[in-house]
């Protein structure tokens, strides 16, 4: 389905003067910017699933301070972006290890970042709390599912399977307290088969015993904002559409998100 009602505007395709390092799983971008900075002191990373390769470019080199990214690309479905991680608990700390020799300097903390089926990904790695890296921040940009219980949806509230979801709350909580920061981002899109980003965010806020506020105004790349929740440094926002172009517009909207996130953290 498309539909008009909004525009959907898009970021202009950049290609930024840096590196870009194949490691073991995913490409290594440093900006000219970083590369040509003096500083010894440790550096946070960005890792991005599931974004493309120039979209996360972009949003860190719109930092105050431009930030390596290291971006992961696996094709299509959640579970290509779990199984790695599901198979190797150490993965996460070896790649930010790689980075590390890379950029000459320590990584001192990582911000997830999971568009659609990236959050795959990020699922595996907050479930192994035995990782050294410090993850002080998530962002998941209309990516998180689960299946149904009796493997459809309804008749009115439908049940969830949450066992996967398990380390997103555990995480949230931590969010809640101040401690981490999350942010959840999620369009109207109703796949039918499996649970939405709407019903996931849902079942997360009831856990947490906390609510939605409605609200409407614009938010990044003309989307609109419908509904919102902040708690310390834990965010979640509704937002209307229910189409494809409507899951692109929160892609494009990484920029604004992260900027936003990396404040919070």
């Amino acid at each position: 389905m498309v539909e008009h009602v909004r525009e959907h505007p898009r970021l202009e395709k950049q290609h930024l003067t840096g590196e870009r390092i194949p490691i073991s799983l995913g490409t290594l971008t440093i900006l000219q910017s970083l590369r040509e900075s003096k500083a010894v002191d440790a550096i946070p990373l960005v890792i991005a699933f599931h974004c493309g390769d120039w979209i996360p470019e972009v949003a860190v080199s719109r930092l105050p301070d431009p930030w390596p990214c290291l971006t992961i690309q696996l094709g299509s479905g959640s579970s290509k972006y779990a199984k790695p991680f599901a198979e190797d608990n150490r993965l996460l700390d070896r790649l930010v290890e790689e980075a590390s020799l890379h950029l000459k300097r320590p990584i001192a903390e990582v911000v997830l970042v999971g568009w659609s089926a990236g959050y795959g990904a990020i699922g595996q790695i907050l479930g192994h709390e035995e990782r050294r890296v410090n993850v002080s921040a998530v962002l998941l940009i209309d990516g998180l599912h689960t299946s149904y219980e009796n493997g459809k949806p309804g008749p009115k509230e439908s049940s969830l399977q949450t066992k996967s979801l398990q380390p997103y709350l555990a995480f949230a909580r931590k969010a809640v307290d101040g401690k981490q920061c999350m942010m959840i981002v999620h369009s109207e899109i109703f796949p039918g088969t499996y649970a939405s980003t709407t019903e996931t965010a849902d079942w997360l806020l009831q856990q947490l015993n906390l609510k939605r506020n409605a609200v409407l105004r614009w938010g990044p790349m003309k989307t609109q904002i419908l509904g919102e929740t902040l708690q310390e440094s834990f965010v979640v926002r509704a937002f209307a559409g229910n189409s494809a172009p409507d899951h692109v517009d929160l892609l494009h909207a990484l920029p604004d998100l992260l900027a936003e996130v990396i404040s919070k953290r």
